[in-house]
């Protein structure tokens, strides 16, 4: 398996990818929302990064997972921060449970350390982000862009990629336009 940035060439594989990894109920809108984002200004710097393999067939790659992280902001936050909201994470169900999704995870945060990112959110099943790094982002009084309902509140996560960032700052993660819609933001 090879983890790298995504081709724009790609994007249609991509949305399949995530279509079939998140099923009939969401995939299509999941795979809606990651073209918009891929084509939002707002949304940039991003990374898009794929987990290919190469096919059995022929000489090319087959895309096997897929992440994206955008750009995001914390409301009335004066001092410079940078932060990004991962959204999603697919894996074909096919390859899922192999380490992939963590692989995928692993490289994104590093490359986004890298670039000076501090904070990363996500809005996500806390079973598997926590094992990730992350952990509840309501607790250090960060809020999500729209209200996630008590019951799914510790969905709502952050990890911190810079050193002593947590506890300098807090507020409502402002997300990119494309993901600006109630409707994204439910577990």
């Amino acid at each position: 398996m090879q983890i790298r940035a995504s081709l724009d060439s790609e994007i249609p594989a991509i949305s399949k990818l995530i279509e079939i990894a998140f099923g009939a109920d969401q995939g299509l809108e999941i795979a809606q929302l990651t073209v918009a984002l891929l084509q939002d200004a707002s949304a940039y710097p991003l990374l898009s990064l794929v987990a290919t393999q190469p096919s059995p067939r022929d000489q090319t790659d087959i895309i096997i997972g897929y992440i994206l992280l955008t750009k995001a902001e914390i409301a009335n936050v004066k001092s410079q921060v940078n932060v990004a909201i991962l959204a999603p994470l697919a894996v074909h169900p096919a390859y899922q449970a192999q380490g992939i999704g963590t692989q995928l995870i692993a490289q994104a945060l590093m490359q986004q350390r890298t670039a000076g990112v501090d904070l990363i959110f996500v809005l996500g099943y806390p079973s598997y982000y926590t094992k990730q790094g992350f952990t509840p982002a309501g607790q250090y009084g960060f809020t999500a862009p729209y209200l996630i309902p008590a019951e799914h509140a510790d969905a709502w996560m952050v990890q911190a990629l810079q050193p002593e960032i947590i506890g300098q700052f807090q507020g409502q993660v402002i997300c990119a336009n494309a993901l600006n819609d109630p409707r994204h933001w439910h577990e």
